[in-house]
């Protein structure tokens, strides 16, 4: 991996200066295929089913499947604000220095381009395609404000809503219209007086799109978005049926018809993978980046459906004392900054020591091919 780092870091500053929103990652993928054309001897396969910018790339044939994922997804605004390019290129990282000691170890590695994290549930939709079907382990890293050999993610579901009215006259014939912003008004109310008997852990935050045109006609459609987010999938279904009973609420109000629609899959909470985890928070102290325990919970991630499926690890890699937090143009400047390629470097050598003790540990290994 040392004699192509250089290359490696190359491929990050140039998923960060030119970003692209889920599922139109066009550029990142064939940029990420061009990397891995240079490896001997790797089975590349971009495109997988109805996405073109997924991409599997495997080395060696060994029985034990280890995948590691790569996102490289920008946020629309402010590009890489979840710095999706350090992530990537530490998976590339990891794959190429495990590539030419796959059959040495007898595994087959894995790395799975995976698009749209942000807002598409990309690897929701490989997990139904069957593109992570072998897999015995997954892993990722993802970078933060912290170094935590965890992250914990609500399970989260999104929405668009649509009230539909009827337009007219606000002065001269007011009360030949269905006013759809009464309709969007009342369900705010609700949804800000029920979040006081909301479960510990469920969240409803939302945001409107549009409601009217003009003052003096009355709107015949309000739109927003709304996301619900729970510890879990089944107190995810809870939450989600107080936020419909507070929108139905609003329609039945105003007379106006509402219209709720599920915006792409349904992200699960993450389960980590305890004894994978050891062995990489081990790595990582090697590496001189301890590992804490998670210390707080907070947003999604597709990554948690792979979790329910085979075992997974998520850790956080900081960037550095004093770093911004995620989601924002500052921690988008660090992100291809010297703390964003030293978190490249430490993630992807982390990874791929854990997939080599995986593959040499009798115990960790019978454990996996036992969980196949």
């Amino acid at each position: 991996m040392n004699n192509r780092f250089e290359s490696i870091l190359e491929f990050s500053h140039k998923l960060h200066h030119h970003p692209e929103t889920g599922f139109q990652e066009y550029r990142a993928v064939q940029w990420l295929a061009d990397e891995l054309k240079s490896i001997p001897g790797v089975r590349i396969e971009v495109g997988l089913g109805d996405l073109p910018t997924a991409l599997k790339a495997e080395a060696g044939t060994g029985e034990l499947v280890l995948t590691i994922c790569a996102e490289y997804d920008a946020l629309s605004g402010i590009g890489h604000a979840c710095g999706h390019n350090v992530i990537a290129s530490a998976a590339l990282g990891a794959f190429t220095a495990l590539a030419s000691l796959a059959d040495r170890l007898d595994i087959t590695v894995r790395l799975l381009g995976t698009p749209a994290e942000e807002n598409g549930g990309g690897k929701v939709l490989m997990l139904e395609h069957g593109d992570f079907d072998g897999t015995h382990a997954a892993m990722m890293i993802h970078p933060g404000d912290v170094d935590e050999v965890e992250m914990l993610p609500y399970a989260c579901a999104g929405y668009g809503v649509s009230f539909h009215g009827r337009s007219s006259h606000a002065s001269t014939q007011p009360w030949d219209g269905i006013n759809a912003l009464d309709a969007l008004t009342v369900a705010l109310t609700a949804i800000g007086l029920a979040r006081q008997q909301l479960e510990p852990g469920q969240q409803i935050h939302g945001c409107v799109d549009g409601a009217g045109t003009a003052p003096n006609v009355i709107p015949e459609l309000a739109t927003g978005q709304w996301m619900v987010r729970a510890l879990d999938i089944d107190s995810l279904a809870r939450v989600t049926a107080v936020l419909k009973r507070c929108l139905e609420a609003g329609a039945l109000a105003a007379g106006a018809r509402l219209e709720f629609v599920q915006d792409g899959p349904v992200y699960a909470d993450l389960r980590t993978d305890r004894s994978m985890a050891e062995i990489f928070s081990a790595n990582s102290a090697n590496l001189g980046r301890p590992m804490g325990p998670a210390s707080r919970r907070g947003g999604s991630t597709d990554m948690a459906n792979v979790s329910h499926r085979f075992p997974t690890i998520h850790p956080m890699i900081s960037l550095g004392d004093g770093c911004p937090s995620i989601h924002s143009a500052e921690f988008a400047a660090v992100a291809s900054s010297e703390a964003g390629d030293k978190a490249i470097w430490d993630g992807a050598l982390a990874m791929a020591w854990s997939c080599i003790d995986l593959a040499m540990s009798g115990d960790a290994r019978d454990r996996l091919l036992g969980v196949k």
